[in-house]
């Protein structure tokens, strides 16, 4: 009993933990859903959104209450068995006449119990409260996992919408550029090879303007998705502006910070219900003892059923005899099991690892290039771009040299924002990994 008392207490802790999030997830439709406006969705309320509606989470939960239910299960003391049976009936000589209490069979009546031995019971809850609280730390995996997807998914469509502004505004460019250089071609102030560059250039701008309201659309439906509003996709727009630069400090990976993530707190919980299976399939080992009790009314008769003896009592006892088999198969099977969950853990805890270290590893990588975007790429491909626009306007430059300026331009915009998305990415993984952000 002395190893139920602290599991008991480890398993209310997880269940307040899984209640609370049942409670959030509950409010959450009620007071903030039914009012969100898709076209101005900030994060914080898509995350709102992710609580009461993503389908994995829900699974999830379902996961949680069947393995609460099961610790009910594992609690269950074997039920008796009642048994009624009429012996002793002599066809030649018949039952006798009078009342069924005076016919001469062997009436009775009995109940049998089984009374488990080897704490077999306290092991079975055990096992089922250790696996109740691995469910529990897999609902906040599972959270943590959707918070990383809802976040990814939010900062994609953040680089889509401005992806698509960008390649709008270069087809809007490319487009005046056209109309004024054939109003030139007319005048003779230019060559007509050079309209048919800008014409291109106009075409292939327009084709980019489309290819990103495609990929604007695929990103709208895997929010969608996460926050279950599928429906709706067409009209959700992100409207929180791109993370900035933050000081994360001396980077490093911590055991504690593995330590702490659900998926290593879930496979921990599991070798404990896989050491308590093991003893389980030990103890049985252990005979089960089986008890009853027994009432027979045997009338006393005459002729040939003379030998009714009344009102008599009798008490069994019995358990199995192991002349062939000592459930070998089912404690083997424990063993492995429970190298295996030990062996889980160990590739739980690698694998954090290597996602800590990969995650930091993308942050700092992505803050570099963001403040080399920020501080001096986007600024000089501006100001080359402007100057580009100003020669040409004054006939110091080709067409050509104006297209290359400005590709180079929106290359460069594209670019610095994917590097804000891959930032935003890599700082959300990491910081909900690491416990940072509630």
């Amino acid at each position: 009993m002395n190893r139920i008392a602290p599991l008991m207490r480890k398993l209310l802790y997880h269940l307040g933990k899984t209640l609370l999030g049942l409670a959030l997830a509950a409010q959450a439709p009620a007071a903030f859903g039914q009012s969100t406006d898709l076209a101005e969705l900030t994060l914080a309320q898509a995350e709102l959104l992710l609580q009461s509606r993503n389908r994995e989470l829900l699974a999830a939960r379902r996961a949680v209450e069947a393995a609460q239910a099961n610790t009910l299960t594992a609690g269950a003391r074997p039920n008796p068995t009642l048994s009624l049976g009429v012996a002793a009936i002599n066809p030649q000589a018949g039952v006798g006449s009078g009342p069924w209490r005076d016919k001469t069979v062997d009436s009775s009546i009995r109940v049998d119990q089984v009374i488990e031995r080897g704490e077999r019971r306290e092991l079975r809850v055990a096992a089922a409260q250790s696996l109740a609280s691995a469910s529990a730390e897999d609902l906040s995996d599972a959270y943590r996992l959707q918070r990383v997807a809802l976040r990814s998914a939010y900062h994609d469509l953040l680089f889509a919408q401005d992806k698509t502004t960008i390649a709008r505004d270069n087809a809007m460019l490319f487009g005046a550029s056209t109309r004024a250089a054939e109003l030139r071609l007319k005048a003779g102030d230019i060559a007509a090879a050079d309209v048919a560059r800008l014409r291109v250039d106009a075409l292939r701008a327009a084709n980019d303007a489309r290819a990103a309201e495609g990929d604007l659309r695929r990103a709208q439906l895997a929010l969608a998705y996460l926050i279950g509003a599928e429906a709706q996709a067409g009209a959700i727009q992100a409207v929180d502006p791109w993370p900035t630069l933050a000081d994360m400090g001396e980077g490093g990976v911590a055991d504690e910070l593995i330590e702490r993530r659900p998926d290593v707190r879930a496979a921990k919980s599991r070798i404990e219900a896989a050491r308590s299976a093991r003893e389980l399939a030990r103890s049985l080992g252990t005979r089960d003892v089986t008890v009853g009790a027994q009432f027979d009314h045997f009338p006393v008769g005459s002729g040939a059923n003379a030998f009714g003896t009344g009102n008599s009592y009798g008490v069994f006892v019995s358990m199995p005899f192991f002349a062939r088999y000592r459930y070998e198969g089912e404690i083997q099977r424990a063993e492995v099991d429970y190298n295996a969950a030990l062996e889980a853990l160990d590739k739980a805890r690698a694998q954090a690892r290597s996602e800590f270290s990969r995650t930091l590893s993308d942050l700092e990588a992505a803050g570099e290039r963001m403040r080399r975007h920020d501080e001096s790429l986007l600024v000089e491909a501006k100001k080359a771009a402007d100057s580009a626009e100003f020669a040409y306007k004054n006939g110091a430059i080709g067409v050509m040299d104006l297209l290359d300026a400005r590709r180079t331009l929106r290359a460069i915009q594209v670019d610095a924002a994917s590097t804000r998305n891959d930032y935003a990415r890599a700082l959300s993984a990491w910081l909900i990994s690491s416990g940072k952000v509630e």
